[in-house]
């Protein structure tokens, strides 16, 4: 078989999966979100943070709990860091140091596990599996609530209320993410990777010295981070490491894993609002936008020119033999066009277009499918933009799911649409002007301003993967890339929830012979238009200062 076609079946084998898997879990999210019980376990919860989850919540009374939720969290996650030393389970590592420990705190509460450590030699059990893999849960959590929070505000009218942020946070750690999370981890054992609390033992002498591997519970992580689409990994090499990704078949699990929650949102916005149809339009685009760059990927990766492209059959460098050109693009594609980061071949050594793919995926907004919940409200954003713009063209108050687009409302959207290319560019820029960050860049010229660009794209977007050229262990890096995710994370949060309060208050208006049809092909033809121009508006610049002008010159 050759490489190409193997490529082909892993695609058509994902799009079945996910299709298998995209009704039941999507009519499964909608009914967590819209009950009215509480499990036993869910009502203990309530009362340990002294919540009452039946209390609903104007939007700003929802911000507040998920911005007091987010900061308890990093300062929990950044203490837990700096008293490692003291604490049992820390494998004899020592405390992490102040800047590293508030990088790595704001990167696990921001969905974003941007790492600048190697995992296997910074951090203990207690801080791995009571820090990082609870903060795991708990920010895709906090992201799904959000994205329910906006899709509330379509579907209520005369209201502004939106649910309540305790019992959203709860329900989708306890109904959604624990559950598939817990039969995706016992499914990547089965497949071969570890799960136990072993410490630092050495495996065998190497050319005059010792190796030495830790254990961990690292199925278990994989599984949740894979499917809260945030991708900090138990070990440097992340999911190349065969402890953590040992096959062929467990690639292809923590891809659908990556993809099945973003992808199934849409049926559950859809169930919500009260119109299928509506969610099947967003699916489409994402799903047109999925497959062209996995397309794109893999003919890039798949090209070859000269001797040594000939031999390896393409662009081998930098990817594992066992998941070979097809598995490693196609995994490349499913983490930078959400917000999950894990990686299993190193995009760094990717060709010049094909590390621009994976910039690219992440600059879009990462709303194909996008992070769970960020890439539903991010898409829903875009659709409101769409809608303005085709009722600019026919001279129509635009209106979508029979909501007024006003001035309110767009002023909201791009404010969201451009906080994030600002903070990428604006830092960037710093970086670039400043004497002492461009240090740490390994490569010289397109492919080195592509790593400080690929960085700060990475942790403004909330996705945290890396050129791995770039030595970002410093506290320029770490300082200022902890401060594009948390503001990448929260200020669009705070533009979200408050276009969801302004429609929520809305009445509904009437569909009428002049009313876009926002369920059809074409709206769906617009709204991809719409991403990608926007996109290329934003970061054509900077492109083709980077991959772009690395991909010609070769």
């Amino acid at each position: 078989m050759s490489p190409v076609l193997a490529g082909v079946l892993q695609v058509l084998a994902l799009v079945v999966a996910l299709g298998l898997a995209y009704r039941p879990l999507g009519d499964h999210m909608a009914g967590v979100y819209s009950s009215t019980k509480h499990l036993r376990v869910e009502k203990w919860m309530y009362k340990a943070v002294g919540a009452d989850p039946d209390r609903q919540m104007r939007w700003p009374a929802y911000l507040r709990g998920v911005l007091a939720f987010s900061a308890v969290s990093v300062l929990f996650l950044y203490l837990l860091q700096r008293l490692q030393g003291s604490l049992p389970g820390s494998l004899g590592f020592a405390s992490i140091d102040p800047d590293q420990a508030f990088n790595t705190a704001a990167s696990f509460v921001a969905n974003t596990n941007w790492q600048s450590y190697y995992g296997e030699q910074a951090m203990g059990h207690v801080v791995q599996t009571g820090g990082l893999a609870v903060q795991n849960f708990v920010s895709a959590a906090v992201g799904m609530a959000v994205a329910v929070a906006l899709v509330r505000g379509f579907a209520r009218s005369r209201t502004g209320e939106l649910g309540n942020f305790w019992s959203d946070l709860v329900r989708g750690v306890v109904r959604i993410l624990l559950p598939i999370a817990v039969v995706g981890a016992l499914l990547l054992v089965a497949c071969g990777a570890i799960q136990n609390f072993a410490g630092i033992h050495e495996v065998g002498q190497f050319m005059g010295g010792s190796q030495q591997w830790n254990g961990g519970a690292v199925a278990s992580q994989e599984a949740i981070k894979e499917l809260g689409t945030n991708g900090g990994g138990y070990f440097n090499a992340n999911s190349s490491h065969p402890f953590e990704n040992p096959n062929g078949l467990s690639n292809l699990l923590e891809i659908f894993l990556i993809l099945v929650i973003p992808f199934a949102l849409t049926r559950t916005f859809g169930r919500m609002v009260g119109s299928l149809k509506q969610g099947y339009a967003i699916l489409a685009t994402m799903g047109v936008i999925w497959l062209g760059f996995t397309t794109l990927m893999m003919w890039t990766e798949f090209a070859h020119h000269g001797p040594a492209f000939d031999i390896a059959g393409g662009a081998m460098e930098g990817k594992e033999t066992r998941f070979g050109i097809a598995g490693s693009s196609i995994f490349a594609v499913a983490t930078t066009l959400t917000s999950t980061g894990a990686v299993n071949s190193f995009h760094s050594s990717y060709t010049g277009f094909g590390g621009g793919i994976t910039m690219l995926g992440m600059q879009l907004g990462e709303i194909a499918p996008g992070g769970v919940g960020s890439g539903l409200y991010g898409m829903l954003v875009m659709a409101i933009i769409a809608v303005f713009i085709a009722g600019l063209m026919v001279g129509r108050t635009p209106e979508y799911l029979g909501k007024k687009i006003g001035t309110r409302e767009i002023k909201l959207a791009a404010c969201y649409i451009l906080i994030t290319p600002a903070l990428v560019l604006c830092f960037t820029a710093a970086a670039m002007a400043l004497p002492t960050p461009p240090h740490s860049m390994t490569n010289t010229g397109a492919h080195g301003f592509s790593e400080i660009l690929y960085a700060y794209t990475s942790g403004a977007n909330n996705n945290g993967s890396a050129f791995a050229g770039l030595n970002a262990d410093t506290q320029w890096f770490n300082t200022t890339i902890g401060l594009a995710m948390l503001l990448g994370r929260f200020l669009p949060m705070v533009f979200i929830l408050a276009l969801a309060g302004s429609l929520a208050e809305q009445k509904p208006v009437p569909a009428t012979v002049g009313t876009l049809g926002t369920h059809k092909p074409l709206f769906s033809g617009l709204l991809v238009g719409t991403i990608l121009i926007i996109t290329g508006l934003t970061y054509f610049p900077a492109l083709a200062l980077g991959p772009l002008a690395e991909g010609l010159a070769s």
